[in-house]
């Protein structure tokens, strides 16, 4: 069986050698009519009526080729033309080789041919991706850039852009040497509004991803690790310090953040800057880990992601929870089956302050059914009803003090500035 390929656009982009084949040969079958090039072949046969009836691509294609082996079982040769190559992105072809059928492909042009020369871009030097529109629901990342396929309808375009940050560019590759071309620049958010057809697809510049950045990031700690004799020095028990304090920032700039609305671009960045020295303390313990062959990177990320996954069979198993009261429960279960607690009591963190840490053994209280002991002194009685009460109402006591003693700090302020404004006022 030879299969030839009508090109991405009319017949003026057909090889001369398939417009012959499709001519002279006894026997022919298009997979589909509707395509520009397809015009130039009256009363050629196609399976356009296969798509009418069929229950998905797949069962489609499978019925394509299903008639495709009977029809050489019975003329010997037959010639099967496909839009665009035969060689990209053509599902049918693929099974035809898994049926075990002689198979002939002749070249072809093919969308990749015209993105590339529209745009001016070497596919080698850019190393471009093709990727197929429906093969995944996974993010899409590099390197390179990326041709995305099979978009021919808004619903698919939509699927790609929620693949997308909302601000990413994308370039719309629309009937490409055909006289109504259109090339667009669009923000994924907006793909969808774009009236796509099966002679459209997608030109991504990928986003730069969370795995270039890091591993970016990981090269920059092991040049500092060997060329600054500051962090030469460095150690697990120098740094502990540091990130105390980085956490800390970080919590600080976080609620600077919730106060001023994400609105506040000057709170937002601040908020990038600490959690981006936060990251750069975690990256530079991994990288001594990985000098003493302990531990890297690569191990706590697959680590921590490999204990979430277990502490969440609701998401990546058969587990059904109906609130999150019922996911912190499974939560604890797990955890205690994990670490091989016995006691609720294993695993706490004393070192905490005093009303965190009543807190947390609260809650440990609570699921054993234990009932804290009455004290004589009212102000330990009283702490104890509040923490009681956060508990029963879902409040985290710690959070809420805070957000008073930041509103009193406020106060504070404006209690000052009124008091310099008058001063000032008074000067002459």
């Amino acid at each position: 069986m030879r299969v030839v390929g009508l090109g991405p656009g009319d017949a003026e982009l057909l090889t001369a050698r398939s417009a012959r084949l499709i001519r002279e040969s006894p026997v022919v079958r298009f997979r589909t009519r509707r395509h520009p090039a397809a015009d130039a072949f009256d009363g050629v046969e196609s399976y356009d009526h296969l798509y009418e009836r069929a229950a998905s691509f797949e069962d489609l294609y499978r019925d394509i080729v299903a008639d495709l082996v009977e029809l050489a079982r019975q003329h010997g040769e037959v010639l099967y033309v496909v839009p665009g190559s035969p060689v990209v992105a053509e599902r049918t072809v693929e099974l035809l080789a898994d049926a075990a059928v002689d198979l002939v492909l002749e070249s072809a042009v093919s969308v990749i041919d015209l993105a590339c020369a529209r745009l001016g871009r070497d596919p080698m030097t850019a190393e471009l991706r093709v990727v197929d529109a429906l093969a995944s629901s996974e993010p899409l990342r590099g390197p390179g850039p990326l041709l995305v396929l099979q978009t021919y309808s808004r619903e698919v375009l939509a699927l790609v852009a929620s693949r997308l940050p909302a601000t990413a560019m994308v370039t719309v590759l629309h009937h490409l040497g055909l006289d109504d071309e259109a090339v667009r620049d669009l923000p994924a958010g907006q793909l969808a509004t774009f009236d796509a057809d099966h002679l459209t697809s997608l030109w991504v510049e990928a986003p730069r991803g969370a795995g270039a950045a890091v591993e970016d990031l990981v090269d920059f700690a092991r040049t500092l690790r060997r060329e600054c004799p500051w962090d030469a020095e460095q150690t697990h028990a120098s740094l502990t310090r540091h990130l105390l304090e980085e956490s800390y920032e970080a919590l600080d700039a976080l609620e600077a953040m919730v106060q001023a609305g994400e609105g506040d671009l000057d709170a937002v960045a601040h908020v990038e800057e600490e959690l981006g020295d936060l990251l750069f303390q975690i990256v530079f313990h991994a990288e001594l880990g990985d000098e003493e062959g302990l531990f890297s990177l690569a191990t706590i990320a697959d680590g921590v992601r490999d204990k979430l996954t277990g502490r969440h069979p609701h998401v990546f198993g058969d587990v059904i929870v109906t609130s999150a009261e019922d996911v912190a429960a499974n939560w604890e279960t797990l955890k205690r089956a994990e670490k091989s607690r016995e006691s609720a009591l294993d695993g706490v963190l004393w070192q905490l302050p005093s009303l965190r840490l009543y807190s947390e053994l609260a809650y440990a209280a609570a699921r054993l059914g234990v009932v804290p002991a009455a004290s004589d002194d009212d102000l330990a009685e009283a702490l104890v009803d509040i923490v009681e009460r956060a508990r029963r109402d879902g409040v985290d006591l710690e959070g809420v003090l805070r957000q008073r003693a930041l509103a009193l700090a406020a106060a504070i302020r404006t209690v000052e500035e009124g008091a310099s404004g008058d001063g000032d006022g008074g000067a002459k």
